[in-house]
């Protein structure tokens, strides 16, 4: 008797490998390129050392290691290169879209951050929006949308804070069209460049306190999850 297949079923890991593989090459045609340096490189290296240090004449399971190393190496070097380029090719498809910078904190953020998917302030013409996250590098505000119109939400908020929190340093970050903006897959590496200010304890010690802010907010999206978008076929 034939198996009925569980449409809810996770496919496995090379399955899932490979559907990442192909979205990521629709965004980014670059990435076989890379992949191919990315593998061949550390393989080319372990055959190099194998013919050096384990010639096959004199240690032929030295010589077959040195490869079989080589491989391996390759193959993580591939799938770390695949993982970030599919992160940022995932990321381009939300880019500009309400609720994107709530996305990136709710999924591509460290465990030493706070943050929530949701806005702590909207603005109800133009659905501009600050976010807020609370980690080592202290407390950082985003401004989703136009530096222009976000610049005084995000000072506005800044006050809002430093009288809960006075001491703690406040950083921002602009998220939007104009050209000195974070595209969202380099969020997280401006986060992990600010210089540490507080300990683990303090961390959610300051955003429990934070909390008693409130919030002023109209609908907006909520977060979107990246690695869910199906990229577009038009290109």
């Amino acid at each position: 008797m034939a198996r009925v297949k569980d449409p809810n079923k996770e496919p496995g890991r090379l399955k899932q490998i490979w559907q990442v593989f192909q979205m990521t090459r629709r965004q980014d045609p670059s990435i076989m390129w890379m992949l191919a340096l990315g593998i061949l490189g550390p393989l080319a290296a372990g055959i190099a050392l194998a013919f050096v240090l384990a010639p096959w004449s004199v240690n032929p399971v030295g010589f077959i290691l040195y490869v079989i190393i080589g491989l391996f190496g390759g193959v993580l070097v591939g799938i770390i290169i695949l993982g970030r380029r599919a992160e940022r090719a995932a990321y381009s498809q939300i880019e500009g879209q309400a609720g994107a910078v709530g996305a990136v904190l709710k999924s591509g953020l460290r465990r030493s951050w706070v943050a929530s998917e949701m806005p702590v302030n909207v603005s109800p013409k133009s659905q501009d929006a600050v976010y807020r996250a609370v980690g080592r590098g202290g407390i950082v505000l985003f401004g989703e949308g136009p530096k222009s119109r976000t610049q005084r939400m995000l000072e506005d908020e800044r006050r809002k804070v430093a009288r809960i929190v006075p001491n703690v340093p406040i950083s921002f970050i602009y998220v939007g069209p104009d050209a000195d903006s974070t595209p969202l897959y380099k969020i997280a590496g401006q986060l992990r460049r600010l210089k540490p200010a507080l300990r683990r304890q303090e961390v959610l010690t300051v955003s429990n306190r934070l909390q008693s802010l409130g919030k002023n907010l109209m609908p907006i999206p909520k977060g979107i999850d990246p690695f869910k978008v199906r990229a577009s076929r038009s290109r």
